[in-house]
């Protein structure tokens, strides 16, 4: 099941009834369901009890009791999952509007599907940087990435719409003041369900390209990385789907420390390691990484709080292993009693 959640007013909508923000934001949500929510209380703005005609101030916070926000992802859901194919044909403002979460004046949510490239590189031609040039505001203005997504991996990616609004991002991340979570598919199972994982890290420079390894203590150029993790579930003793939540912000620090734990993330052809293993009939040999949320402060006021749809080689995967997503609800509040 879903979790309560809280929506904030924007600038635009300041003077709006309520029932219409609704009807905006939640088409799928009847006027008399709309109703029902608010008589019995789930449905409030800033704490308070509320009617269908109530007017919204800017900045408000609604709270969304959970069978809004189902309403909300189901409609994520639905959005046709993005191909290599769709990707290639389509215009790079489309691309960029299918994988789109989340927007306002300030700030665009992304979920980035596995196989795009967030900046170039050798032999990159398209990219989600380059694409941003289709999405120039009137004044001229290109969406500025905050952050970043290694290609192979999906998920959740923010991206500023101004500078103001990019400089405030940058600080939250730099100031670990974002919550990000991201779900794994692993090799077995760990012996401890919970806990984090500590280590320096250290890019190395090999024939084959750029590799992040563990690092001691002392080596030079070498940073400190620090990764919270949990298993959610396991399908038998032969894989794993685990949440990270990575403190630092290093260069394939889950991919590292996965393996370092020594249940290397599947697909990972990069930094799985172990010989002779062979994934099980039906799953595809991607990588099984997917920025699932991030909580980041707003620019202007309030959380975003957002959650991306998994990939559909991960969808394959969880039908396959019969893994319940809804099982996140309980991993979540674990979380916070712990």
């Amino acid at each position: 099941m879903s979790s309560v959640e809280n929506k904030f007013v924007d600038a635009d909508e300041a003077g709006m009834r309520l029932d219409r923000w609704f009807k905006l934001h939640f088409p799928g949500l009847g006027f008399g369901q709309l109703q029902k929510l608010l008589r019995s209380g789930q449905i409030r703005i800033n704490g308070g009890r509320v009617k269908t005609d109530t007017r919204i101030a800017t900045g408000q916070s609604v709270r969304l009791p959970p069978q809004i926000v189902s309403l909300s992802e189901q409609a994520s859901s639905k959005q046709k999952p993005l191909t290599s194919n769709t990707i290639r044909d389509r215009n790079d403002f489309d691309v960029l509007q299918s994988m789109l979460l989340y927007e306002d004046k300030k700030v665009l949510v992304f979920n980035k599907p596995a196989g795009l490239a967030v900046q170039g590189g050798s032999g990159l031609n398209r990219h989600v940087d380059s694409m941003l040039e289709s999405m120039r505001s009137q004044k001229g203005e290109k969406p500025r990435l905050v952050h970043r997504l290694d290609r192979e991996t999906s998920g959740v990616l923010v991206v500023a719409r101004t500078r103001g609004a990019a400089a405030a991002l940058t600080k939250s991340f730099r100031h670990r003041d974002t919550e990000k979570t991201y779900w794994a598919i692993c090799k077995g199972v760990p012996r401890k369900h919970e806990g984090q994982i500590s280590t320096y890290m250290l890019k190395e420079r090999l024939e084959d390209g750029d590799r992040m390894r563990v690092a001691k203590h002392g080596e030079p150029d070498a940073d400190h990385a620090l990764t919270k993790y949990r298993l959610i579930e396991n399908a038998g003793p032969y894989l794993s789907w685990i949440e990270f939540k990575p403190v630092s912000g290093r260069t394939h620090q889950l991919r590292v420390h996965s393996t370092h734990l020594g249940h290397p993330i599947i697909g990972d052809s990069k930094y799985f390691d172990i010989e002779n293993w062979e994934l099980p009939g039906g799953i595809q040999k991607k990588l099984h990484l997917h920025a699932r949320r991030i909580r980041i402060p707003h620019p202007d006021h309030g959380i975003i709080d957002i959650r991306a749809p998994l990939p559909p080689h991960m969808v394959q995967t969880f039908n396959l292993l019969a893994l319940d997503t809804e099982q996140e609800s309980d991993s979540e509040e674990q979380g916070r009693n712990a």
